[in-house]
Protein backbone atom coordinates (compact mmCIF):
# COMPACT_ATOMS: atom_id res chain seq x y z
CA UNK A 1 0.00 0.00 0.00
CA UNK A 2 2.50 2.08 1.07
CA UNK A 3 4.19 1.93 -2.46
CA UNK A 4 0.93 1.97 -4.19
CA UNK A 5 0.63 5.41 -2.64
CA UNK A 6 4.17 6.69 -3.93
CA UNK A 7 3.42 5.67 -7.11
CA UNK A 8 0.03 7.66 -7.05
CA UNK A 9 2.10 10.90 -6.12
CA UNK A 10 4.86 10.26 -8.14
CA UNK A 11 3.92 10.22 -11.50
CA UNK A 12 1.32 13.54 -11.64
CA UNK A 13 4.68 14.70 -9.88
CA UNK A 14 6.87 13.21 -12.71
CA UNK A 15 4.07 14.87 -15.18
CA UNK A 16 4.07 18.30 -13.96
CA UNK A 17 7.78 18.26 -14.07
CA UNK A 18 7.91 17.55 -17.65
CA UNK A 19 5.08 19.57 -18.53
CA UNK A 20 7.15 22.40 -16.72
CA UNK A 21 10.31 21.58 -19.20
CA UNK A 22 8.49 21.66 -21.74
CA UNK A 23 6.84 25.07 -20.68
CA UNK A 24 10.41 27.03 -20.23
CA UNK A 25 11.70 25.50 -23.41
CA UNK A 26 9.07 26.59 -25.64
CA UNK A 27 8.41 29.20 -24.64
CA UNK A 28 12.06 30.77 -22.77
CA UNK A 29 14.81 28.97 -23.92
CA UNK A 30 14.06 28.73 -27.52
CA UNK A 31 12.82 32.43 -28.13
CA UNK A 32 15.98 34.01 -26.13
CA UNK A 33 18.22 31.64 -28.40
CA UNK A 34 16.46 32.89 -31.39
CA UNK A 35 17.00 36.60 -29.96
CA UNK A 36 20.79 35.90 -29.30
CA UNK A 37 21.18 34.69 -32.75
CA UNK A 38 19.71 37.53 -34.69
CA UNK A 39 21.74 39.91 -32.65
CA UNK A 40 24.58 38.14 -33.03
CA UNK A 41 23.57 38.50 -37.01
CA UNK A 42 22.62 42.20 -36.56
CA UNK A 43 19.57 42.06 -36.45
CA UNK A 44 17.96 44.01 -33.30
CA UNK A 45 14.33 44.45 -32.18
CA UNK A 46 12.42 45.09 -28.98
CA UNK A 47 13.38 42.41 -26.17
CA UNK A 48 11.63 39.02 -25.56
CA UNK A 49 8.87 38.75 -22.49
CA UNK A 50 7.98 35.39 -21.29
CA UNK A 51 4.95 33.78 -22.55
CA UNK A 52 3.29 37.20 -24.65
CA UNK A 53 6.07 38.35 -26.58
CA UNK A 54 5.76 42.47 -27.68
CA UNK A 55 2.19 41.78 -27.66
CA UNK A 56 0.86 44.00 -24.55
CA UNK A 57 3.68 46.65 -25.87
CA UNK A 58 1.73 46.48 -29.78
CA UNK A 59 -1.97 46.85 -27.80
CA UNK A 60 -0.61 49.81 -25.98
CA UNK A 61 0.78 51.38 -29.15
CA UNK A 62 -2.56 51.06 -31.44
CA UNK A 63 -4.83 52.25 -28.36
CA UNK A 64 -2.74 55.09 -28.10
CA UNK A 65 -2.48 55.81 -31.91
CA UNK A 66 -6.47 54.55 -32.18
CA UNK A 67 -7.13 57.26 -29.47
CA UNK A 68 -5.82 60.57 -31.95
CA UNK A 69 -7.57 61.78 -34.68
CA UNK A 70 -6.64 61.13 -38.25
CA UNK A 71 -7.02 64.07 -40.73
CA UNK A 72 -6.84 63.36 -44.35
CA UNK A 73 -3.68 64.74 -45.24
CA UNK A 74 -1.90 62.60 -42.53
CA UNK A 75 0.09 59.01 -42.96
CA UNK A 76 -1.46 56.54 -42.17
CA UNK A 77 1.37 54.14 -41.49
CA UNK A 78 1.49 55.06 -37.77
CA UNK A 79 -1.88 55.37 -37.45
CA UNK A 80 -2.55 51.68 -38.20
CA UNK A 81 0.76 49.89 -37.93
CA UNK A 82 2.49 52.21 -34.51
CA UNK A 83 4.42 49.38 -33.65
CA UNK A 84 6.27 48.57 -36.92
CA UNK A 85 6.96 52.25 -37.73
CA UNK A 86 7.71 52.52 -33.78
CA UNK A 87 10.41 49.64 -34.01
CA UNK A 88 11.48 50.60 -37.93
CA UNK A 89 12.73 53.76 -36.71
CA UNK A 90 14.15 52.38 -33.37
CA UNK A 91 15.79 49.55 -34.94
CA UNK A 92 16.32 49.90 -38.67
CA UNK A 93 15.01 48.56 -42.02
CA UNK A 94 14.88 44.87 -40.82
CA UNK A 95 14.44 44.01 -37.17
CA UNK A 96 12.43 41.00 -34.89
CA UNK A 97 9.67 41.58 -32.83
CA UNK A 98 7.55 38.81 -31.37
CA UNK A 99 4.53 37.66 -31.79
CA UNK A 100 3.73 35.64 -28.43
CA UNK A 101 6.61 33.10 -28.32
CA UNK A 102 7.06 33.42 -32.08
CA UNK A 103 9.90 35.36 -33.65
CA UNK A 104 8.24 38.06 -36.61
CA UNK A 105 11.02 39.31 -38.99
CA UNK A 106 9.94 42.27 -40.42
CA UNK A 107 12.50 43.21 -43.45
CA UNK A 108 12.01 46.77 -45.02
CA UNK A 109 14.96 46.53 -47.99
CA UNK A 110 13.88 45.92 -51.36
CA UNK A 111 16.03 43.74 -52.58
CA UNK A 112 16.36 41.93 -49.42
CA UNK A 113 12.75 41.22 -49.95
CA UNK A 114 13.02 40.04 -53.66
CA UNK A 115 15.81 37.70 -52.28
CA UNK A 116 14.02 36.18 -49.27
CA UNK A 117 10.84 35.44 -51.84
CA UNK A 118 12.73 33.99 -54.41
CA UNK A 119 14.53 31.89 -52.52
CA UNK A 120 11.80 30.41 -50.66
CA UNK A 121 8.44 30.02 -52.81
CA UNK A 122 8.16 26.84 -50.75
CA UNK A 123 8.15 28.51 -46.92
CA UNK A 124 5.92 31.44 -48.06
CA UNK A 125 2.45 29.67 -49.16
CA UNK A 126 -0.80 31.36 -49.42
CA UNK A 127 -3.11 30.72 -46.63
CA UNK A 128 -5.94 29.05 -46.96
CA UNK A 129 -9.31 31.10 -46.95
CA UNK A 130 -12.30 31.10 -44.37
CA UNK A 131 -15.62 30.37 -45.41
CA UNK A 132 -16.43 33.59 -45.24
CA UNK A 133 -13.26 35.07 -46.80
CA UNK A 134 -13.77 32.96 -49.60
CA UNK A 135 -17.30 34.32 -50.34
CA UNK A 136 -16.11 37.69 -50.32
CA UNK A 137 -13.49 37.17 -52.11
CA UNK A 138 -14.15 34.41 -54.63
CA UNK A 139 -12.13 32.01 -55.73
CA UNK A 140 -9.89 34.29 -58.31
CA UNK A 141 -6.19 34.98 -58.13
CA UNK A 142 -5.51 35.36 -54.52
CA UNK A 143 -6.16 31.95 -53.17
CA UNK A 144 -4.92 29.91 -56.85
CA UNK A 145 -2.29 28.31 -57.37
CA UNK A 146 -0.16 26.14 -59.86
CA UNK A 147 -1.22 26.41 -63.23
CA UNK A 148 -4.57 28.07 -62.51
CA UNK A 149 -2.90 30.78 -61.00
CA UNK A 150 -0.08 31.14 -64.11
CA UNK A 151 -3.41 31.31 -66.68
CA UNK A 152 -5.35 33.78 -64.60
CA UNK A 153 -2.47 35.88 -63.47
CA UNK A 154 -1.46 36.35 -67.62
CA UNK A 155 -4.69 37.18 -68.37
CA UNK A 156 -4.67 39.74 -65.35
CA UNK A 157 -1.10 40.76 -66.27
CA UNK A 158 -2.38 41.92 -69.81
CA UNK A 159 -5.39 43.94 -68.43
CA UNK A 160 -3.38 46.20 -66.35
CA UNK A 161 -0.18 46.72 -68.81
CA UNK A 162 1.52 49.62 -69.53
CA UNK A 163 -0.28 50.39 -72.80
CA UNK A 164 -4.45 49.05 -71.60
CA UNK A 165 -4.15 51.18 -68.61
CA UNK A 166 -3.34 54.51 -71.30
CA UNK A 167 -6.31 53.64 -73.01
CA UNK A 168 -8.45 54.07 -69.98
CA UNK A 169 -6.65 57.02 -68.75
CA UNK A 170 -10.04 59.37 -70.31
CA UNK A 171 -12.71 57.33 -69.02
CA UNK A 172 -10.42 57.12 -65.60
CA UNK A 173 -10.08 61.10 -65.43
CA UNK A 174 -14.15 61.79 -66.17
CA UNK A 175 -14.98 59.15 -63.48
CA UNK A 176 -12.84 61.06 -61.26
CA UNK A 177 -14.21 64.17 -61.82
CA UNK A 178 -17.72 62.99 -61.80
CA UNK A 179 -17.17 61.94 -58.69
CA UNK A 180 -15.39 65.01 -57.35
CA UNK A 181 -18.45 66.72 -58.58
CA UNK A 182 -21.01 65.20 -56.50
CA UNK A 183 -18.61 65.74 -53.29
CA UNK A 184 -18.77 69.71 -54.23
CA UNK A 185 -22.37 69.68 -54.48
Amino acid sequence: MNALMKLLILAPCCFFFIALIKLLYDYLWIPLRIQHMLNSQGIKGPPYRFIHGNNQEVTKMKQKALSKSVGLTDDLFPKVQPHIYTWTNRYGKNFVYWNGARAELVISEPELIKEVLKNSEQIFQKKQPSDIGMKFLGNGLIFIEGERWAKHRKLANHTFHGESLKNMTPAIIASVETMLEKWNG
